[in-house]
């Protein structure tokens, strides 16, 4: 295992640290203090004459393969986790990327309903549009790029069209992590050093993909900070319930509601600072509505819109972002996270593109949940603070849940 040492300065802003573990170490005990799911019993000493116990069965199984390299001699591994009713997610250390994942329908038929690709060719393409990858430092645009961040000058990549997206040149989607295995879970871990994309400080980030055998995927990610310095990741994972192959034919029959009251208007596709209602618009999705016929109601083609969600009351601090419901097949994703923000994308901008076996994915094929703070929040005050600093660590949980509805009798 790669060992890291992060080191940081005597400031006023930051506190001498100086630290020395190995990510496996660091991975394994980030996630051992958090409030997953675990339904994990430890081996305990028998006592004298009784069998020894063993680990609660979880249900879901870990395996590892290899996924190809990424041009430059790393190897790309696969990870595939499968519970006992039948679903199953890919992730490779390409991006900390889902490349796949599995459910069964109402009829018992299982398919894959994320877009992706066979193999690193696909994902090393210039034509990828972030298909299942994590995404940092900071996700969606950021305008103006360059500003006076704690008395100092920053000057943020700018990838596309003089606006900083999704990370920059080289975000967190096109490096290779390190990774662990756990009994129903896949740790994985990134270093990116001061100075990547114009970042101020190191950022040490684990993301951990766990599934359940209730069919729930969660994602938890976690980052440490040597400096203070804007954090904002999600998961770019385009869903598609009706199949991942059966493009916008398959999409714009499903239903989808959003638990948003407000959402941040954008000009140029950059986020003003402005929070409007979205009662009277098409982007009141309190409703669950047919995709066809929202669009409808939309002065743009399609979705690609932050939504400022509600917080719940039941489950405060975790809350039921949105829903996504494909009646042909009965199955149904929930989402829920602690985030403040959820931007819901519908492909609008996608090219023509050569998916898994033989795929043909476009327009309109897939549709955006990704959990976030608000965008460009660096640049707008009253938005929630992305700031993260030594001591401090941003902590980001997402549960996507699946499940299938059958035919009434």
């Amino acid at each position: 295992p790669q060992t890291i040492c992060l080191d940081r300065d005597n400031t006023a802003d930051d506190v001498t640290l100086n630290v020395s573990v190995t990510l496996v170490t660091l991975a394994a005990k980030m996630l051992l203090d958090e409030h997953l799911d675990r339904c994990t019993i430890a081996e305990q000493q028998p006592a004298e004459g009784q069998p020894a116990k063993k680990k609660m069965d979880l249900g879901v199984n870990v395996s590892e393969d290899a996924f190809g390299d990424d041009g430059a001699g790393h190897a790309v591994r696969r990870f595939t986790l499968t519970n006992e009713y039948r679903m199953s997610v890919q992730v490779i250390t390409y991006g900390a990327t889902i490349t796949c994942i599995k459910v069964p329908d109402k009829r018992g038929n299982v398919d894959d309903i994320v877009l992706g690709y066979d193999d690193m060719s696909g994902y090393l393409s210039n034509t990828n549009p972030y298909f299942g990858a994590t995404i940092g430092r900071v996700t969606n645009r950021t305008y103006p790029t360059d500003f006076l961040f704690n008395q100092q000058h920053i000057s943020l990549t700018k990838n596309v069209g003089g606006v900083h997206l999704h990370g920059g040149f080289k975000g967190f989607d096109k490096v290779i992590w390190d990774a662990v295995m756990e009994e129903d879970r896949v740790i994985m871990t990134y270093l990116s050093r001061e100075g990547e994309e114009g970042y101020p400080g190191d950022v040490l980030t684990t993301v951990t993909y766990q599934l359940t055998a209730d069919n729930r995927l969660i994602i938890g990610v976690r980052a440490s900070v040597t400096k203070p310095t804007p954090v904002n990741i999600t998961n770019h994972s385009y869903f598609n319930l009706a199949g991942h192959a059966s493009g916008s034919s398959g999409l714009l029959n499903q239903l989808v509601s959003v638990n948003a009251d407000k959402y941040t208007p954008l000009e140029n596709f950059i986020a003003t600072g402005e929070i409007r209602d979205v009662a009277g618009s098409g982007y009141d999705l309190r409703i669950p509505q047919k995709l066809s016929e929202a669009f409808k109601t939309l002065d743009t083609d399609g979705y690609d819109i932050n939504f400022c969600l509600n917080n719940s009351i039941v489950q405060p601090g975790f809350n039921f972002a949105a829903r996504l419901t494909d009646p042909e097949s009965g199955r149904f994703l929930d989402v829920h996270t602690d985030q403040p923000g959820l931007q819901v994308y519908t492909s609008n901008g996608m090219p023509t593109i050569r998916g898994k076996r033989d795929a043909t994915y476009g327009k309109h094929s897939a549709i955006c949940f990704e959990t976030q703070n608000y965008p460009n929040a660096i640049n707008i005050e009253k938005f929630p603070n992305s700031i993260v600093k030594p001591g401090t660590d941003y902590v980001h949980y997402t549960a996507y849940s699946f499940g299938a509805i059958p035919d009434p009798f």
